[in-house]
């Protein structure tokens, strides 16, 4: 029934919160013999310019600028011209359907697939629908959620809201019966995550907690991502007080260390802590204070009270992280709740959700 549809287009904002699921999309609808495109912006299409299996458009998106008057009608008349661009390109290229997976890129193409009358369906991962989402949920034909809890939705759209659960790649529900291996003679295998931009606080703070944590007697070895000009310096940190240690940038490869991981310290983007999860990693939420209405401490406080990871905050990093990693060290009981709680939820049927949904749009002809 799916194969009903014959093109799909898929309009991404530019951060890999966006982007990685935006791709799995893609790749499974690529399975399925769908013809599909991915629209973003620079920053996404940075991560997907080696990309050579799936058709990616790169176009120009601004966000609104609010700081003063002019700045604000300057952001406006630049994104009425990119919502121009893409009803020129969705005319010539006229697909049978478009995703908006969320951010500010995403917005255009979607405003333009309303002008133009294509149907068009949003997804939103965070607990917190976001900004773009929220303005395109009148328009939209269904939201796709990751969870039922989702707020920020009016009850007058509560219809349209269909829970399918976290999309991720397909490569990780390969990995779920991971177990935690570690015991107290054993190094902890810390693996510490940025994101798709990195975080430059965690390769500012963390190192030296690090330091006072093996200072105490527990081994440890660090896999870290951090941003390429904190490499020299985190490698003679490490090397000066020897400890073992795996530096790395940005990388799509990011399973192979996950499968190395006891514990993950993160951000709370939600790819990533869903990714943590399927995969039976416990991981160390840190939230980003910067994220757009709060919404990562509020995947961050979601994830806790399940039972499947820690919540530290990024002030909290120097006065509580230490004492947590201590006990970790001492308890594998620790890290075994959490896998135990973990191993009870399970995106799989994520793929199958999307289709059922697609096929009930279909019988309705939109």
């Amino acid at each position: 029934m799916i194969n009903n549809l014959k093109k799909i287009i898929i309009a991404t904002g530019g951060t890999g919160g966006h982007i990685f699921p935006a791709y799995s999309l893609a790749q499974h609808f690529k399975d399925k013999k769908v013809d599909v495109e991915i629209i973003s912006d620079y920053r996404g299409f940075k991560y997907l310019k080696d990309i050579k299996d799936i058709k990616i458009i790169k176009m120009n998106f601004f966000s609104i600028i609010r700081s003063n008057f002019l700045k604000l009608l300057y952001s406006i008349i630049l994104i009425f011209c990119s919502i121009v661009t893409s009803i020129a390109y969705l005319l010539f290229n006229r697909p049978n359907l478009i995703f908006g997976m969320g951010g500010y890129s995403s917005f255009p193409v979607c405003i333009a697939a309303t002008v133009l009358r294509i149907p068009f369906i949003i997804y939103e991962s965070n607990l917190l629908i976001g900004k773009a989402n929220k303005f395109l949920l009148p328009y939209a034909k269904k939201i796709f959620v990751s969870h039922r809890e989702l707020e920020g939705v009016q009850k007058k759209f509560e219809k349209k809201v269909a829970e399918v659960g976290n999309i991720i790649r397909k490569e990780v529900f390969k990995f779920q019966t991971k177990k935690v291996n570690f015991n107290q003679n054993d190094s902890l295998n810390i693996l510490v995550l940025g994101g798709s931009q990195a975080a430059e606080i965690f390769g500012e703070k963390l190192p030296s907690i690090f330091k006072l944590h093996q200072e105490s007697d527990f081994k440890i070895k660090i896999f870290q991502q951090c941003l390429p000009n904190q490499n020299s310096h985190l490698k003679a940190f490490y090397e000066k007080n020897n400890i073992d240690y795996e530096i790395f940038n940005f990388s799509n490869d990011i399973i192979k260390y996950l499968l190395k991981a006891d514990i993950a310290i993160s951000r709370s983007g939600s790819s990533m802590s869903a990714e943590l999860i399927n995969m039976r990693v416990p991981f160390i939420s840190v939230p980003l204070p910067s994220s757009a209405d709060d919404h990562q401490m509020k995947n961050a406080i979601y994830y806790n009270k399940k039972g499947f990871s820690y919540l530290i905050e990024e002030k909290e990093l120097n006065s509580k992280l230490l004492e947590l990693l201590k006990n970790m060290s001492e308890k594998n009981s620790l890290l075994t709740e959490i896998t135990n709680k973990q191993g009870q939820y399970s995106d799989k049927s994520v793929y199958e959700n999307i289709d059922k949904q697609l096929e009930i749009l279909i019988n309705e002809k939109y």
